[in-house]
């Protein structure tokens, strides 16, 4: 892409994604992504309704009086985005291809987090880590990072979910949140899954075009696997064969629902025709 073209792309997401993150996701997000723990703030005098584990006995020896110890919220929490940059985020075929949403709602979440005086790091991954974006804040450093989601070429189109997981855990030390933004057409990353949300907060937003759920009846139709690169070609007006097609879809589907249950992790799916706003709010509710 151009450079002009691409500041031009990169400004309208901004635009976009920024004005939803200050007046729609600020409270929202606030109340569903809690910071790292609580903190010890002060001690005050024991009031009546207190928790007495949190008696301050030292202080309550001393002035032979109770006190309890008052924490507060460790507000600042590191957000890591983990983008799916696979073969077939390209797909698409109503108003936006997989790649875009996956940017728009990334950079959504982008600006919440800095909002927020959160840090935000990226993780690109195909089947292999693509490019890691260390996390830091300021509208600097998101506009970067959207300017490396609608640019960034990667040099695998495969699918290893469980090894972008496994590098995430390695590389980020202290307990964040993580976003992992995928199709998750891949069927071996519920091990690790389960693995780093035990340290970390994971949240799975899956992106989907209407077409991968069901298929219209439009006679003969050559489908291409964007990773594989295989081709076959269907007949589409053949019940059987749209009826299997959806089913497949459906069953998958289940698959997933489990996979993230079994897990403990949060998830969402989101529809290249439907408005994202809805699912991320219907998320951040969820969580609050």
């Amino acid at each position: 892409m151009e450079t002009t073209e691409l500041l031009k792309r990169v400004r309208q997401i901004e635009i976009k994604t920024r004005g939803l993150s200050n007046h729609i996701f600020a409270g929202e997000y606030h109340s569903a992504f809690k910071g790292r723990g609580m903190t010890f703030s002060e001690v005050r005098e024991y009031q009546y309704g207190d928790d007495i584990r949190n008696i301050d006995w030292n202080v309550t020896a001393r002035f032979n009086h109770p006190f309890v110890k008052v924490f507060e919220e460790e507000r600042e929490m590191t957000v890591m985005l983990l983008i799916d940059v696979s073969g077939s985020r390209e797909f698409g075929t109503v108003s936006k291809t997989k790649k875009n949403l996956t940017t728009e709602i990334a950079a959504t979440v982008a600006f919440s987090t800095i909002q927020n005086n959160d840090k935000i790091g990226v993780i690109f991954f195909s089947d292999t880590i693509e490019k890691f974006i260390p996390p830091k804040k300021g509208r600097k450093h998101v506009l970067h990072i959207i300017r490396e989601l609608i640019d960034f070429h990667p040099e695998s189109k495969s699918t290893d979910i469980a090894q972008a997981l496994r590098y995430f855990s390695n590389v980020i030390k202290k307990r964040s949140t993580a976003f992992i933004i995928s199709d998750f057409i891949d069927d071996t990353f519920t091990d690790a899954l389960t693995i780093a949300n035990r340290k970390h907060d994971i949240v799975a937003l899956q992106v989907y075009d209407q077409l991968e759920t069901e298929l219209p009846a439009v006679g003969m139709l050559k489908l291409c696997d964007a990773e594989s690169g295989q081709t076959m070609w269907v007949d589409s007006a053949d019940n059987r064969l749209r009826m299997a097609y959806k089913n497949a879809w459906s069953e998958r589907q289940l698959q997933l629902h489990q996979i993230f249950q079994k897990s403990g992790v949060d998830y969402v799916a989101v529809n290249t025709k439907e408005d994202y706003v809805k699912s991320l709010m219907r998320l951040f509710k969820m969580r609050a």
